[in-house]
């Protein structure tokens, strides 16, 4: 079937009508939408586009059809009904959502194996963890739920674990296991962020494509991709919709937003800011995308502000929030030790992979900037950052007047979650 759909350009703004263009376009190539299960992001993509076109898929399949809309939020924390109504609007009832919980209600499909992990990722895990089967598991209702149609929803853009977010990642991932998400996200973190953010073709990327070439292409699952852009006025900008059921797709969609998602710099910044907004970022575990995507804007011994005015913990869940308290981002060598010698950090690799992340490696300071009643300073410091009060750091640096970019001795990002920034030379092809 391959692609569907495919509208848009680094110009192109792609208005309603399109938008509906293409739900038509996947409902039509679904064919039996009697019984359909939709899977859009979370509420940590409010930009995506996601929840308009979730409504309007429901709204197209119409009020005859059983429609359940799942949200990929891997290990994100379950969404409450006010946050539901603001993502997809009002429309979806609220007994129509199902919540995935990404260490029960799974089915394992199958296993990618090690060795063709190794081959993928030049064998970085080879000698630290030889056996490195990564389990394909996804949620039981994709497989025992008796649908006809399964619809995944999402933004394609860069990201640090598999280079660009959103494809065959928004099921294996979103909607995936503890142990498809512990092993992904490790083998991205060892083998490295840089080397993977703003690219198509990674090690993660290939062993998502291994799962759904010989375990998930049975579900006939369509994707529908979109690529946004924030504008310089504030606006988010739907550049392109991809529909499809296999890469090819998901290929358009990411050399689009390649072009419209990096920002790349001549010369490394000394100071970088970077403005995590309250209603969309409460723990380091999703801010700290602050540090995945400027750190390679960041010049060696400069310094990255993160202003965080929500954020009152480190991770989605307290087991998470307790080993990133216990191990602190204390870099690579350090992490890799420490998952090596405890065994509740190497049973959640995922919080290891984060853990590597979010630490500068040395190379730069990261200076967080959270409400003292939220997040204590002492609380910031024993993790490796450094500590700011939010409230004097947004009288310096206030969001709603800056424009972004240079701003005489800083540079400001206010949405880094939607884009990547780098030095040219450090993004090499």
């Amino acid at each position: 079937m391959t692609v569907i759909f495919a509208e848009g350009g680094p110009e192109r703004v792609l208005g309603p009508d399109a938008k509906q263009a293409a739900v038509r376009a996947a409902i039509q190539a679904a064919g039996d939408c009697s019984r359909t299960l939709i899977l859009p992001p979370d509420g940590t993509r409010p930009h995506s586009d996601a929840g308009f076109l979730t409504d309007a898929l429901c709204r197209q399949i119409g009020p005859e059809a059983t429609v359940h809309v799942m949200p990929a939020l891997g290990t994100h924390c379950a969404m409450t009904r006010p946050e539901l109504v603001a993502m997809f609007g009002d429309g979806i009832p609220a007994e129509a959502f199902r919540e995935h919980r990404w260490r029960e209600d799974l089915t394992r499909l199958g296993t990618v194996p090690a060795e063709l992990v190794h081959a993928v990722s030049e064998g970085v895990l080879r000698d630290y963890m030889p056996d490195y089967d990564v389990p394909v598991e996804v949620n039981r209702r994709l497989v025992e739920g008796g649908y006809t149609a399964i619809l995944s929803v999402g933004q394609v853009l860069p990201h640090e674990v598999a280079g660009m977010a959103n494809g065959f990642k928004n099921v294996l991932v979103g909607t995936g296991g503890q142990e498809t998400i512990n092993r992904t996200h490790f083998l991205g973190a060892v083998y490295g962020m840089e080397r993977m953010m703003g690219r198509a073709e990674t090690p993660v990327r290939a062993v998502l494509n291994h799962a759904h070439e010989r375990h998930l292409a049975g579900l006939g699952i369509l994707y529908i991709m979109t690529v946004m852009e924030a504008a310089d006025d504030g606006r988010v900008l739907t550049r392109g919709i991809y529909v499809g059921d296999d890469e090819e797709a998901f290929r358009l969609a990411a050399a689009l937003s390649r072009r419209v998602n990096v920002t790349l710099l001549g010369e490394p910044r000394d100071r970088v800011v970077a403005y995590m907004a309250p209603d969309e970022f409460r723990t380091t575990w999703l801010a700290n995308k602050a540090i995945y995507r400027t750190r390679m804007a960041i010049a060696d011994g400069g310094e990255l502000t993160v202003l965080a005015p929500g954020v009152r913990g480190f991770g989605e869940d307290p087991k998470i929030d307790r080993l990133i308290r216990r191990y602190g981002y204390r870099g690579t060598p350090a992490t890799l030790k420490a998952a090596a010698e405890n065994d509740d950090l190497r049973a959640n690799l995922a919080a290891a992979a984060h853990l590597i992340h979010g630490s500068s490696e040395g190379r730069f300071r990261v200076v967080y900037a959270t409400d003292p009643d939220r997040l204590s300073p002492d609380e910031v410091r024993r993790t490796g950052f450094e500590w700011r009060d939010v409230a004097e750091a947004l009288r310096q640096y206030p969001p709603d007047r800056l424009p972004g970019g240079d701003n005489g001795d800083f540079y400001f990002v206010r949405r880094p979650a939607l884009g990547l920034w780098a030095v040219r030379d450090r993004f090499d092809d």
